[in-house]
């Protein structure tokens, strides 16, 4: 791979930041130690600007390239924070945080990006500016939409914006992408039943909110099923189902947990809709009632068909075309980089983690073998996008 030789000089260097990362992990907004050794590096590096507190704990720098002749300003964007998981790696760098870890590779992210702009305020061999973005509170508290309602690309001035993630299972050296919905939309929703509790021995004077809400979840099956189109992507998935307490009481309550995944806006709109016809009706068909709650978490992944070339001819240049798919398949997870891309064009990518344990699982650890191919992507994608 044409790693250039600076960036592989610093592969040691940017290890040691992630491992130290990975060992402090934080969650959501309260990333203030992380958040603190990326704006106290992206000083020492030489940054143009540098500004903490973007989305309450967001950090973003500056960095102006030799020459300004186009006023491009494009962003990059990495995420801090961590999940509320226990580590079981047993690695020497792993988690000193009880019930805390970086079972997503943001800790990678993170270094990455700061090696990347280590590189570029080295060298700024382009023709603009660059806005390195570190998002905080990315695994579900919207830190991406945060930044953006902060005023960060008015503020900076950033017209176009990028992100990348790792990908396990995806082999090191191979990027992915597509133009278009890449990953989906995150809804979640709650199903309140109220029935009639009883004795479990007169279940004829109860009404069972068990076997209602047994029933709702079957049906709810059904929606994907049966009422979306086959050629559109959507999962609805009841993850919680909490009801009664001991073995001789039908419960008067029961509750439903689940998160519904969608590409397609109309599907996204047609599934909060319909689900909460299922649920409604089917808990009345037993005398039941349904209360459902439905909270739209982040809109879809969308790349800027007019953009992701740009993104697909930087990894090119690090890894060779044969290792760029351009048309990867949807993923159904979510990512909310999203509120960045509805702000600004520009594109996701997913980067090769290879062959390890998933993300958000307890024996995840992020690859420090693709460090390098990270970085390289990073600037590849500064240079080739604002050529000097």
């Amino acid at each position: 791979m044409p790693i250039v030789n600076r960036i592989s000089a610093l592969h040691e260097e940017v290890t040691a930041w992630r491992r130290d990362i990975h060992e402090h992990p934080e969650l959501q907004f309260e990333v203030h130690r992380t958040a603190g050794i990326v704006a106290d590096k992206l000083r020492e590096f030489g940054c143009d600007e540098v500004v903490p507190g973007i989305g309450r704990t967001g950090v973003v720098g500056i960095i102006r390239g030799r020459t300004n002749r186009s006023a491009n300003v494009v962003g990059l964007r990495a995420d801090m924070d961590a999940l509320p998981l226990t580590e079981i790696t047993g690695l020497p760098h792993a988690s000193k945080v009880p019930g805390k870890m970086h079972a997503c590779g943001h800790d990678g992210h993170t270094a990455m990006l700061l090696g990347a702009a280590k590189y570029l305020a080295e060298t700024r061999n382009f023709d603009g500016t660059v806005a390195v973005i570190f998002q905080p509170a990315e695994e579900g508290e919207k830190g991406g939409e945060a930044m953006v309602l902060d005023g960060m690309m008015e503020r900076f001035g950033i017209q176009e914006v990028y992100g990348m993630h790792n990908a396990p299972g995806l082999p090191v050296g191979q990027f992915a992408i597509r133009p278009g919905p890449m990953l989906a939309a995150v809804d979640n929703f709650r199903i309140h039943v109220e029935g009639k509790g009883g004795h479990a021995a007169r279940p004829h004077q109860s009404i069972d909110t068990i076997l209602v809400a047994s029933h709702i979840v079957a049906a709810v099956q059904s929606i994907v099923a049966r009422n979306v189109d086959p050629l559109k992507s959507a999962v609805i998935s009841i993850c919680a189902f909490n009801a009664g307490f001991t073995n001789n009481v039908i419960p008067q309550t029961a509750e439903l947990r689940g998160t519904v995944r969608t590409h397609d806006a109309e599907v996204r709109d047609f599934i909060e809709v319909r689900l909460r016809e299922v649920a409604e009706r089917t808990a009345a068909v037993f005398g039941a009632t349904a209360t459902v709650e439905h909270e739209r978490v982040v809109p879809a992944t969308v790349n800027d068909p007019a953009h992701t070339p740009h993104a697909v001819a930087a990894a090119a240049a690090v890894v060779g075309e044969k290792a760029v798919n351009d048309d990867a398949p949807q993923i159904m997870g979510g990512e909310d980089f999203s509120y960045m891309l509805q702000a600004r064009p520009g594109a996701f990518i997913m980067i090769g983690q290879g062959d390890t344990a998933s993300v958000h699982h307890p024996a995840y650890d992020f690859n420090d073998e693709i460090i390098p191919i990270g970085m390289s992507y990073w600037a590849k994608l500064v240079e080739t996008r604002m050529p000097a």
